[in-house]
């Protein structure tokens, strides 16, 4: 992976979407980030990603993280 610049949010949201699209689901994710299901779950919160990408939550993850960024 080659990042365009040195912003480490732009880096850390495509790390966390390269590893949620690479695994397909959060625990995989986390374990290939080294990091827990729970720190995942809220940096995908912090940063804004929608995930799931399909099913009834995302809309849930999307709106709290709309919360946290107004």
């Amino acid at each position: 992976m080659i990042l365009e610049d040195f912003n480490l949010e732009n880096a850390e949201r495509r790390l966390c979407n390269e590893a949620l699209t690479t695994a397909g689901n959060i625990v995989g994710a986390a374990a290939l980030l080294g990091i827990t299901r729970h720190a995942l779950k809220r940096r995908i919160v912090k940063l804004g990603l929608e995930w799931p990408r399909r099913g009834g939550q995302s809309a849930a993850v999307s709106a709290s993280a709309s919360a946290h960024t107004s």
